[in-house]
């Protein structure tokens, strides 16, 4: 499988605070890898330096996606590349909707890569689709985005916004984060649905729970901005069991 992301030598500091302190990560397509650990340890960091959000600083280390230099492009390139974020808490855009939103970031896609715009009669279809996805009423698409949404919708949305762009790397930040059993169930379904041998997923999470829906191929624990254990699913179920102290204690 060829490496779509390697990151080597990582280090990010917002402020004055250094918050990442030597990540080393690499990605195959077709891989899933999910990164867990306490709170304050820089898992949302990473994502937000992955995305390209000038908050942060790298102060040192590289970032290589599919043989380019991720940190040389700004954040609207990264997402042309075929890099997505889901957030862990969505954001509300009144007065646009739904289907506007899509139909001008897939135009924008399209653009990009080269490829003539969708008819209205094609995107509708695709859209009608990719909700699916994620059990989604097509009432949704002409509701302004995520205003009024549930914490469940707003991480559907998220989902199926991602279907619509079909990303090569999906970066998703605490999706879990506030859901009930269906809702995750909806969620990990969507995502599982949208796995391909040429694509890779990072799962940012706390819990065991989301892992059970979303099988991990790789888990990282993260602690004070550095990796401090790498291995297979069963970790994620040593954590459930016995906490991150264990992990902690053995890396000091």
């Amino acid at each position: 499988m060829n490496t779509l992301l390697k990151i080597e030598n990582l280090h990010a500091r917002v402020g004055e605070k250094e918050i990442l302190r030597g990540i080393d990560l690499e990605i195959r397509a077709g891989e899933v890898h999910a990164i867990m650990g306490p709170n304050g340890s820089g898992k949302s960091t990473l994502s937000a330096v992955l995305a390209g959000r000038d908050t942060f600083t790298v102060t040192e280390g590289s970032v290589t996606y599919d043989g380019r230099d991720l940190l040389a492009l700004t954040p609207e390139e990264r997402s042309w590349a075929g890099i997505f974020l889901g957030f862990q808490y969505p954001t509300e855009i009144p007065g646009v909707s739904n289907v506007n939103l899509m139909k001008a970031a897939v135009a924008e896609h399209r653009k990009q890569r080269g490829l003539e715009p969708l008819g209205a009669a094609a995107f509708l279809k695709l859209m009608r689709e990719k909700m699916a996805y994620v059990e989604m009423d097509s009432s949704f698409s002409s509701r302004g985005v995520n205003v009024g949404f549930s914490g469940g919708e707003k991480k559907r949305n998220e989902i199926f916004q991602m279907a619509m762009l079909e990303p090569r790397l999906a970066i998703l930040d605490e999706t879990d984060s506030g859901l009930d059993v269906d809702a995750l169930r909806i969620v990990a379904s969507g995502v599982n649905k949208l796995k391909r041998p040429d694509n890779a997923f990072i799962v940012i999470t706390h819990y065991q729970r989301l892992l059970d829906y979303i099988v991990p191929d790789v888990i990282h624990v993260l602690y004070k901005g550095r990796i401090i254990k790498t291995a297979g699913r069963e970790l994620a179920l040593e954590i459930e069991e016995k906490g991150y102290d264990w992990l902690i204690h053995q890396s000091e």
